[in-house]
């Protein structure tokens, strides 16, 4: 059990402090008692200065933990990696597969890892760990490996392959959350949730035996979302009784604003520099 923790928003789509930057990516700083882990990197364009102007030391990452293998999550790899030689890698094996994104014409756009960060992981093969299943990363937190899909309104949320003529979909089953079973309740982390967040919370919900959420934080990846699944959505976040909803980087405007309408109280901004404190006390 987890104590005290603190989760820094350090690469984002929205920023709200003038020492910091901001870019369409994510990576969080997660200190959990003595324990410390980067979720995601971001692209890599503002990793280094943000974690600068935090003060945070990276050198101090037990584990780093890539959500999926799109470029936003996984550039700033390449960045830190040499500093990061002693941490854990937690990655799912999919995560190094080509990956596009299909365009209203070809050349489609590639959105996988760079080469760099793709090697630099096959090198370091002794600390990387392949999270095809629910991995423990530390006393208190894991990383639940594929999620399981059974919803019938939530899908990867783009068109998505894995190949450069977009002819073979990707379903992204790379996609993995990251949670923390803490003194204030079991706090969730997401990167982007292209296995719908819906499925993700139905998972750790059966992983854990717990159907209640101290906190949600991350990526939704509800900008193109029907206005079912954002009502299907709502209904699951208030089923599980989240006392704390942060929505990020991918969630998109609209989306974002829905649930910010449906839980005025629980709703909370995300922007480079945020800090989320949790404590038995609460936060």
């Amino acid at each position: 059990m987890i104590h005290r923790a603190r989760i820094t928003v350090v690469a984002d789509n929205l920023v709200r402090h003038r020492a910091l930057l901001g870019e369409h990516g994510w990576a969080l700083w997660v200190e959990a008692g003595d324990q410390r882990v980067l979720f995601d990197t971001g692209q890599g364009r503002v990793l280094r200065h943000n974690l600068e102007a935090l003060e945070i030391d990276v050198r101090r990452a037990g584990a780093v933990v890539l959500s999926h293998g799109h470029y936003d999550h996984t550039g700033g790899l390449a960045v830190v990696l040499d500093e990061l030689s002693h941490a854990r890698l937690y990655v799912h094996p999919a995560a190094l597969a080509p990956k596009y994104s299909r365009g209203a014409r070809p050349p489609h756009r590639f959105i996988g890892m760079s080469d760099r960060v793709a090697e630099g992981i096959r090198l370091r093969s002794s600390t990387v760990v392949w999270t095809s299943k629910p991995t423990e990363i530390g006393k208190g937190i894991f990383v639940t490996g594929e999620i399981p899909r059974h919803t019938s309104f939530e899908e990867t949320g783009g068109p998505f392959y894995l190949d450069a003529d977009c002819t073979q979909p990707d379903l992204l089953a790379d996609d993995q959350a990251m949670y923390m079973e803490t003194a204030a309740g079991l706090i969730v982390l997401l990167g982007c949730a292209h296995a719908g967040v819906v499925n993700t919370l139905d998972y750790i919900a059966a992983l854990t035996g717990q159907d209640r959420f101290r906190a949600v934080i991350g990526g939704m990846h509800l900008q193109r979302a029907s206005p079912e699944r954002l009502a299907q959505t709502a209904v699951a976040l208030r089923r599980y009784g989240v006392q704390q909803i942060a929505p990020g980087h991918c969630t998109g405007t609209a989306a974002s604003a829905r649930l910010w309408a449906e839980f005025p109280d629980q709703w909370q901004e995300c922007a480079v520099g945020r800090h989320f404190d949790f404590s038995r006390e609460g936060s």
